[in-house]
């Protein structure tokens, strides 16, 4: 994987801030390790066509995995680095970087013998793009075990003419209004990333259950470094 490019991110990267109450010395998304509160967790995420995931035999693999040759196909990495049990909002410039022109999915992933990967999620084609997403890291005992995106069912965007729900589960905008297709809008992808499951100590992370409980905010709103939400975009656009 060392060879994909690397997105520049506006937020969270793998080399950020290392406080020093990050105890985790792995900086590697295809090394394996055990976490604490507070450390500092790499994973991927990796963009590409959906069928890139997967070997002949249609098994779905990490993109750590050798098989899947990922550096030598139509492929994109970003790098993040949150820290652990601590709602992160990630973000990845699409200011040069079009989703659609490197498959249009994504797979978030992690570990190499302990390996984890969630399933390809949808992101963008010639038509739709979609901006906002909610990924859970679920551990246990420190060791990652699963990553997963949750969905809340277009909520966020019922009623709102200005969006698509594809699949009745993603609001998405059409490709045509985004910057990086000659549109106005900034179609730069917000990754709201959480915690479940416990650390290396047993100890509970818990930061999942209270994005639960702000579901009904954009995650946007709570982070004032950010200029304006995209969702604010949309209604100005249109």
């Amino acid at each position: 994987m060392a060879s994909l490019s690397i997105l520049v991110t506006t937020m969270m990267m793998i080399l950020g801030l290392i406080t020093a109450s990050d105890n985790n010395h792995v900086y590697s998304p295809c090394t394996d390790t055990q976490v604490q509160i507070s450390d500092g967790f790499t994973f991927g995420i990796a963009f590409a066509s959906s069928n890139f995931f997967g070997n002949a035999n249609k098994s779905q693999l990490s993109p750590c995995d050798r098989r899947l040759d990922l550096p030598n196909k139509n492929s994109q990495l970003a790098l993040f680095r949150p820290k652990v049990d601590e709602i992160s909002l990630l973000t990845i410039n699409t200011s040069s970087f079009s989703p659609d022109a490197y498959g249009g999915y994504m797979v978030a992933f992690a570990g190499r013998k302990y390996a984890a990967r969630s399933p390809p999620a949808f992101v963008a084609n010639g038509s739709y793009t979609v901006t906002s997403f909610t990924l859970v890291l679920e551990f246990k005992k420190g060791r990652l075990q699963n990553l997963y995106w949750k969905r809340d069912g277009c909520s966020k965007c019922s009623g709102n003419s200005n969006f698509v729900c594809l699949n009745k589960q993603d609001c998405a905008i059409k490709t045509n209004n985004c910057k990086n297709h000659q549109g106005t809008v900034d179609c730069s992808l917000g990754i709201q990333v959480a915690f479940s499951g416990t650390d290396k100590h047993l100890s509970s992370l818990n930061s999942w259950y209270e994005v639960e409980n702000l579901r009904q905010y954009s995650l946007y709103g709570l982070y004032s470094n950010l200029k304006g939400s995209l969702t604010g975009q949309y209604n100005k656009i249109f």
